[in-house]
């Protein structure tokens, strides 16, 4: 893979354009820090808003104890949109110094030149960096970005429905086994039509997925002898995975089966499930009164292993987020420093004490020994991600896999929208910027 090329004319524009930033760029970071001047923009999500915003204002005071004449302007933004959002900001002249991404995000801003170079080695625990995160960042031996924090999925249960409905109160350890309580549940709770034993959305593709890898099988893979990547959910292992999902969904989701998993927290919260596959932080919204948790059921809310097929656990996507600086901006010396404040082992820390993924093993080493953050922790270094490819970002942006997955749940067969799932990602998943 190579990076996107930019037209001839639009090579020479830049190029001016950045030796005129870089110009500026060098005389304010010849400045001594006390001296320098002007505002830092900061995108991050909503998801540090919500659940580490005294994280945030701890960095950038510490950040402004080095630089107290730059002020850091964080702008939260919501996952719907961001893209969207930044892609006109990097079109235009008004875009943020410092971005958040999603660790599926990175590659095509990585592909189209629009992240500085990163050296790691500026960066707090980098030598123990999470591997599944700094993949992302990386692209031809060099670094565009650092990893924020990391997130798996696990089963979220409520213990008092499993008490109530099979006598014990903790999950099974088999899938089994968890299905012979979920059955139990449901026959506990089933005058409630509303209420689903297991909340497992159809278009939550990355439960599907994660069943897919249980049987071995991929979303696609990378042929070196053809140099391009090829969809692989026509597989026999990627069907078995698939139609594994989609019956769990038909048989314990009395819900609608046509949504996503964005709202699920706040089904159980509202008390009409006994147990969703979600990030191990998705148990803290379950009972937080300041969003729309709920406060009663704290805790009675408890994370676990998800038992997977074949008696084995399910496996786990990589999540989390990973920082960047614009490279169009012309501050990108003080939006890495920022960077590297904010994800310094105090800070990590403190995310840690939130029960957060932090970006390093050094760090998870002790949640794996946490009854509470374990089933995350240990299932952070054997997750699965999607394919590191040119073209990812525009599949995730038509929703394939999410479109695949409801076609299903609305009677097309497996092996039919698979076929078209791969055709629709062949032609995408090569192109940057498609």
């Amino acid at each position: 893979m190579k990076r996107k090329l930019i037209a001839a004319a639009g090579v020479v524009a830049m190029m001016a354009s950045v030796a005129a930033c870089g110009s500026d760029s060098d005389t304010e970071s010849k400045k001594a820090p006390k001296d320098r001047k002007g505002q830092l923009t900061v995108w991050l999500m909503v998801d540090a808003q919500n659940n580490w915003a005294e994280v945030v204002k701890a960095a950038n005071e510490d950040f402004n104890k080095k630089y107290p004449g730059v002020k850091v302007n964080v702008q939260y933004q919501q996952w719907g949109d961001k893209t969207k959002k930044l892609d006109a900001a990097l079109s235009g002249d008004k875009f943020p110094d410092v971005v958040e991404l999603g660790n599926t995000e990175t590659m095509t801003y990585i592909l189209n030149d629009a992240l500085g170079e990163v050296d790691a080695a500026k960066y707090d625990n980098s030598d123990t960096w999470i591997k599944g995160l700094k993949d992302t960042c990386s692209f031809e031996g060099k670094l565009y970005c650092v990893p924020y924090y990391a997130g798996a999925r696990v089963a979220i249960y409520n213990k008092d429905m499993f008490k109530a409905g099979t006598g014990a109160d903790t999950l099974p350890g088999t899938e089994a086994e968890l299905t012979a309580a979920l059955d139990k549940i449901g026959k506990k709770y089933g005058k409630d039509k509303a209420y689903s034993p297991l909340y497992l959305p159809g278009r939550y593709w990355y439960a599907a997925m994660s069943y897919v890898a249980a049987y071995g099988g991929q979303i696609a893979k990378y042929d070196e002898g053809a140099k391009k990547w090829e969809s692989q959910l026509s597989t026999p292992e990627a069907q078995k995975g698939i139609e594994h999902f989609i019956n769990l969904v038909g048989k314990y989701n009395n819900g609608d089966k046509t949504k996503d998993e964005q709202d699920h927290a706040n089904v159980m919260a509202n008390e009409k499930t006994a147990l969703l596959y979600g990030n191990g932080w998705e148990a803290g919204s379950v009972v937080d009164p300041t969003g729309n948790g709920n406060a009663k059921l704290k805790d009675k809310i408890l994370v676990a292993g998800m038992p997977g097929p074949e008696g084995k656990a399910l496996p786990s996507f990589i999540g989390g987020s990973d920082l960047a600086t614009i490279s169009k901006s012309k501050q990108q010396d003080l939006g890495q420093e920022w960077i590297a404040t904010f994800t310094n082992e105090k800070h990590q820390a403190s995310l840690v004490a939130k029960d957060i993924l932090p970006n390093n093993t050094k760090q998870l080493e002790p949640l794996k020994a946490n009854p509470k953050t374990a089933p995350t922790a240990n299932a952070v270094e054997d997750a699965w991600f999607t394919p590191i490819a040119p073209g990812w970002a525009a599949i995730e942006k038509k929703e394939v896999l999410e479109l695949m997955l409801l076609d299903i749940i609305k009677g097309k067969s497996v092996a039919e929208a698979t076929k078209a799932a791969d055709e629709e990602i062949n032609k995408l998943i090569n192109e940057a910027g498609a």
